[in-house]
């Protein structure tokens, strides 16, 4: 790819995913330029790791949104003018509507096989108990494109990894996360292909 391809990212919590795209940007050829990250808290660590990646970053909280549409173009028009051509959803808890321009240019990595244990509530560590408690012997994560119904766009992507009989929350967690941190490069590495095609 001639010129790396324009990405945001949106993130709620500590940013080890987007830890993890700088790292597959800087050292595994990931034709990517992370431009923007917005953030849905101050309080974020994200924010840190966008700072000494020297990313521009922005907060836009839900509360102060009330109206979807408001909301939706908060977190968009940034987009627009920042040329972003792909957003990642890396650990983004709320809800938010995807304008007709980016239809198909928003992805999200989610951490079980869609359609188990995902939907609205199903996030993070919630996720990976549930999955315990079901005593399935089989979990994995998914990178889908993003609709507005909570995890339903179409799938790009699954891996998946045993779930052991002695395992707890914590360690499917764990293993989870190493395919995620595999899986959500490996797609957007996909996208920047067929952009080029």
């Amino acid at each position: 790819m001639d010129q790396p391809l324009p990405i945001a990212v949106f993130l709620s919590g500590s940013g080890r995913t987007l830890r993890n795209l700088i790292q597959h940007q800087r050292n595994h050829n990931l034709p990517v330029e992370i431009r923007l990250v917005i953030s849905s808290s101050a309080t974020a660590g994200g924010l840190q790791i966008a700072a000494d990646a020297g990313i521009p970053s922005l907060v836009v909280r839900k509360g102060e949104h009330p109206d979807a549409s408001v909301y939706c173009q908060a977190m968009f028009q940034p987009c627009r003018q920042a040329g972003i051509e792909l957003v990642v959803m890396a650990g983004f808890l709320n809800h938010v509507l995807i304008p007709d321009d980016f239809f198909r240019r928003v992805i999200n990595i989610h951490p079980s096989l869609i359609p188990a244990f995902c939907g609205q509530g199903m996030y993070g560590t919630l996720v990976h108990q549930a999955v315990v408690k079901k005593g399935v012997q089989v979990t994995g994560c998914t990178v889908h494109y993003v609709d507005n119904i909570y995890d339903n766009g179409p799938i790009m992507l699954q891996r998946w990894c045993p779930v052991l009989a002695s395992d707890t929350p914590e360690t499917v967690a764990k293993r989870v996360f190493e395919l995620e941190c595999e899986a959500l490069p490996t797609a957007i590495k996909s996208i920047c292909e067929t952009a080029q095609a």
